[in-house]
C-alpha cells in the first residue's frame, strides 16, 4: 500500500486528498496542509516509488506501471481509510489521475481541482517526450528531468518550485523514473478522451497565468464542459501551489466550502 498521512478533523466530515505529480511528493503540500486541516479531514498520499512509498525487496505493487494500476493505488488507501467520498486537490500529472480516477470510480470524487493541470500535449511538449524516449536508457535521468523542469518552469520567479521538483526527484532510482516514463506511451489517448468526455463532477482548474504549455488547452476545456471553472494566478508557472501557496489556498478552500 501506497505510504500515506492522514490529518483527521475533530467535526467536518469532508475529505480532501491531495495527489502529487511525478517527481515529487507528499511534502510538495507541506504548504497546504496547516490551511486545509483547519477545515477538512485531510489526506496526502506518496506514489509508488515516490517519497516513503519506495520499492520494498519484494515490490508489493503491481509491476505494471498503467495509469490504471497507479490509479488503483489510490482507490486502495481510500478504501482501506473506509473514506466514502472525497475532493481531490491534484497538480501535474497527479492531476490526470484524479481524472482517471473520476471515471473509474466516480462514486468516491465529491470534485476535482486540478492544479497546473494537463489536458493536452502541444508540439513543444510532444517532441520534449519523444526525445525522453529515446535517451531515456542513455542519459542519466536527472539531466532529463532538470532539462524538462526549465522548460516546463523557465523563468526566474518559477525556480522555487523547479528546485523542490528536482530536489524531489533525485531521490527516485534511475528504474524508478524509467517505470514512470514508460507511461507517456498512454498519455495522449486518454487525454482525448477526458478532452471529449465531460464528467459532470465540479471541478475547478487553478492555473498559472505563466504555464506557458498547458493554459491554453484548459481554457479550451473549461469553455466546452459545464461543471468545469477556471481560476488563473498571475506571475505565477506550473506549480501554483508552490509558488503562490496562499492565493491557492483560498481559491481551492473556497471552492470546496461552496459545494454542498
Amino acid at each position: 500500500m501506497l505510504n500515506y498521512y492522514s490529518y483527521p478533523h475533530s467535526t467536518s466530515e469532508k475529505w480532501v486528498t491531495f495527489v502529487h505529480g511525478a517527481g515529487g511528493s507528499s511534502s510538495i503540500w507541506f504548504k497546504q496542509i496547516r490551511d486545509f486541516k483547519k477545515h477538512f479531514n485531510v489526506l496526502i498520499l506518496d506514489l509508488r516509488g515516490h517519497g516513503n512509498s519506495k520499492p520494498r525487496l519484494k515490490d508489493t505493487f503491481n509491476p505494471k506501471y498503467t495509469f490504471d494500476s497507479i490509479t488503483n493505488d489510490i482507490v486502495e488507501v481510500i478504501e482501506h481509510l473506509k473514506i466514502e467520498k472525497s475532493h481531490f486537490i491534484g497538480i501535474s500529472l497527479g492531476t490526470i489521475l484524479i481524472r482517471n480516477l473520476a471515471e473509474k470510480r466516480p462514486e468516491l470524487v465529491q470534485s476535482m481541482i486540478m492544479g497546473g493541470a494537463i489536458i493536452k500535449l502541444n508540439f513543444r511538449s510532444q517532441v520534449l517526450i519523444k526525445l525522453g524516449v529515446i535517451f531515456k536508457s542513455i542519459v542519466p535521468y536527472m539531466l532529463l528531468y532538470k532539462l524538462f523542469a526549465f522548460i516546463i518552469m523557465p523563468k526566474k520567479n518559477h525556480k522555487k518550485s523547479r528546485s523542490l521538483f528536482v530536489n524531489e526527484a533525485k531521490k527516485l532510482y534511475q528504474k524508478e523514473f524509467i517505470r514512470w516514463f514508460k507511461l507517456t506511451s498512454e498519455i495522449n489517448p486518454l487525454l482525448r478522451f477526458f478532452r471529449a468526455k465531460d464528467i459532470k463532477i465540479p471541478t475547478l482548474y487553478v492555473m498559472g497565468a505563466e504555464d506557458h504549455l498547458f493554459l491554453p488547452s484548459i481554457r479550451n476545456i473549461v469553455a466546452k464542459h459545464v461543471t468545469s471553472s477556471l481560476f488563473v494566478i498571475d506571475n505565477c508557472g506550473h506549480v501554483v501551489n508552490v509558488e503562490q501557496p496562499q492565493t491557492f489556498n483560498i481559491q481551492t478552500i473556497r471552492f470546496i466550502n461552496s459545494l454542498r
